[in-house]
């Protein structure tokens, strides 16, 4: 039980998540240093944990027609704020929790439709979730060796942040639309 829902949670993440890897790739991007990015990644973990929890045992229910929208909108807001805001603030975190209580509904819909064992709640739910944060630091320490040799230089901002953000913003502009108005 445990190995098979940690395996879904990581495959929620990779390869199936391009709109949670895109999100966790804004908040990577932006972060001037490993310390404002453990701050932002533990706030949106926390934040989609406990609304996972909470949509699963059936405490806080929204229709996927609305968070699957909401969800893309936060790629927009947090590419969007690479974008604008040359520096980190220390707003990003709190901004990274709002949005991951909404990633949290959206991995609790995919969990749902999964099925879960009502016998083993807690263990498919813990191991689900365990294996989303696999995926999500996989896809952190992939972009950070990918992006060592560059995020110091000058130009990264010009050259990486604003049109890897501006594509990101795109695709969740994209999303947002074919999730709200599309079948």
């Amino acid at each position: 039980m445990f190995p098979t829902y940690l395996t879904l949670g990581f495959e929620h993440i990779l390869p199936r998540g391009f709109d949670h890897v895109l999100f966790i790739t804004s908040l990577v991007l932006a972060s001037p240093s490993w310390r404002p990015l453990v701050w932002q990644v533990s706030a949106f973990t926390v934040a989609h944990a406990l609304t996972l929890a909470l949509a699963v045992t059936g405490v806080v229910r929204m229709p996927a027609a609305v968070v699957e929208p909401l969800i893309a909108l936060s790629i927009v807001a947090v590419a969007t704020e690479n974008i604008f805001t040359a520096r980190f603030h220390w707003r990003r975190p709190a901004m990274a929790f709002g949005f991951g209580l909404l990633h949290g509904l959206g991995f609790a819909g995919a969990l749902v439709s999964l099925g879960l064992p009502s016998e083993d709640l807690l263990v498919s739910l813990l191991a689900f979730n365990l294996g989303v944060e696999g995926g999500q630091l996989v896809v952190v320490a992939a972009l950070l060796a990918a992006l060592a040799w560059c995020r110091r230089a000058p130009w990264y901002r010009a050259r990486v942040v604003v049109p890897a953000s501006a594509a990101i913003a795109a695709a969740g502009a994209f999303w947002c639309v074919q999730r709200a108005f599309l079948p």
